[in-house]
């Protein structure tokens, strides 16, 4: 039958409160500062341990170098660099005794640890710590119409709070609202402020924008946190606060620049909103100018010669027909096509059966018989 060896029970020192003391002796005060006596024993013995391995490393880093310049001197054959060699490899060699002296006073260290007895501060250490986080359970791939359905509804029913969000300042009172709110933590969210910010900016309103920015970045950078972490983005806003409210310059930077460069992102969607704007609404405006035949009034006036051009801006009739007495026929009739067909003459050219004339009654007409210009 084997034995159970106890020995490893011998070395340890009786806890504080198992001595006997005294009846006059104030008890507790004693194991206070008894407690106390050997737990300033037990940090100046871990830091000479310390000191004793920073300066091994200390040592070794030394040695590490004068080796690399010994090898890059064996490579030069010059009278300085022999010189220099021969000086480095008495460093070698004393870096060397003192690296052989550390050694020995930290395994002197480690026995002398080894041999002292235990205690209920050495006793009871942590083997392992561990903080459980819920993760966020694995879902299929949502379709693009699936995600737009998703969003418009969210949008539907949150778009209030979203907006009130988007207009916070401070930490604090972000912080509060998602946890009152925490159904907001979502892409939802960050999408609709995306949105927001450049709806501002077309309307200008630069100042409100940086301000919906500001708290765009903010929902986005805990979004980003959460896949990091790969848990579900509600249960980790409050890391994201804890963190950038602790005046981390790193992580602030990294912030801030993001904002800087969404705000230049946002102006620049803006822009490209604005320009194609214009062009529908320039669309619009030449779409109903459009004459009988299809034509802009506007680009057919630009494109007919100067003296025509003013025939029209005074809108007069008589020298309109001279100026196309005195042009070539075709060019005349082929102008005055496109301006019938742009609108900007209005000719009385229907035939008796109702059909419209040839180019050539109409340039025959004009020459003929007055008209009256569109204006």
């Amino acid at each position: 039958m084997s034995r159970i060896d106890y020995s490893v029970w011998d070395h340890i020192e009786v806890s504080d409160d198992e001595d006997d003391t005294h009846p006059n002796i104030d008890t507790p005060s004693l194991f206070r500062w008894r407690h106390q006596a050997r737990v300033e024993r037990m940090e100046e013995f871990q830091k000479k341990g310390e000191d004793l391995k920073k300066g091994l490393t200390e040592c070794r880093r030394k040695l590490t170098e004068i080796q690399k310049k010994i090898q890059g001197l064996n490579l030069s054959e010059s009278d300085g660099a022999k010189t220099e060699l021969t000086k480095f490899q008495a460093d070698e060699k004393k870096l060397k005794k003192e690296e052989r002296d550390w050694e020995k006073k930290l395994d002197e260290f480690n026995r002398e640890e080894r041999k002292m007895p235990w205690n209920v501060d050495t006793l009871s250490k942590d083997g392992f710590s561990k903080s459980i986080v819920n993760k966020k359970p694995e879902t299929s791939e949502e379709t693009e119409e699936e995600k737009e359905q998703k969003h418009k509804t969210f949008v539907e029913k949150h778009e209030k709070q979203i907006k009130h969000f988007g207009m916070l300042r401070r930490w604090d009172d972000s912080q509060k609202y998602l946890s009152d709110n925490p159904h907001l933590v979502c892409e939802e969210t960050a999408n609709y402020l995306v949105i927001m910010c450049i709806d501002l900016e077309v309307e200008e309103k630069h100042a409100l924008m940086e301000q919906v920015a500001h708290q765009t970045i903010v929902m986005q950078f805990i979004l980003e946190l959460a896949k990091s972490l790969k848990v579900d983005p509600r249960g980790c806003f409050r890391q994201f606060f804890a963190k950038i409210k602790t005046a981390d310059q790193q992580y602030q930077d990294a912030f801030n620049d993001e904002l800087e460069a969404f705000k230049e992102r946002v102006k620049g969607r803006a822009k490209i909103r604005i320009e194609k704007a214009l062009k529908e609404y320039e669309e619009e405006e030449r779409q109903k100018r459009l004459g009988p035949g299809g034509l802009d009034p506007v680009d057919v006036y630009e494109s007919l010669p100067a003296e025509m051009q003013k025939c029209f801006d005074e809108k007069d009739i008589s020298m309109l027909q001279e100026v196309i007495t005195k042009m070539d026929p075709t060019e005349a009739k082929l102008h005055m096509k496109r301006c019938i067909d742009s609108g900007l003459w209005v000719p009385n050219s229907k035939s008796d059966d109702g059909e419209e004339k040839e180019e050539e009654g109409i340039y025959e007409e004009v020459k003929q018989e007055p008209q009256e210009a569109k204006e």
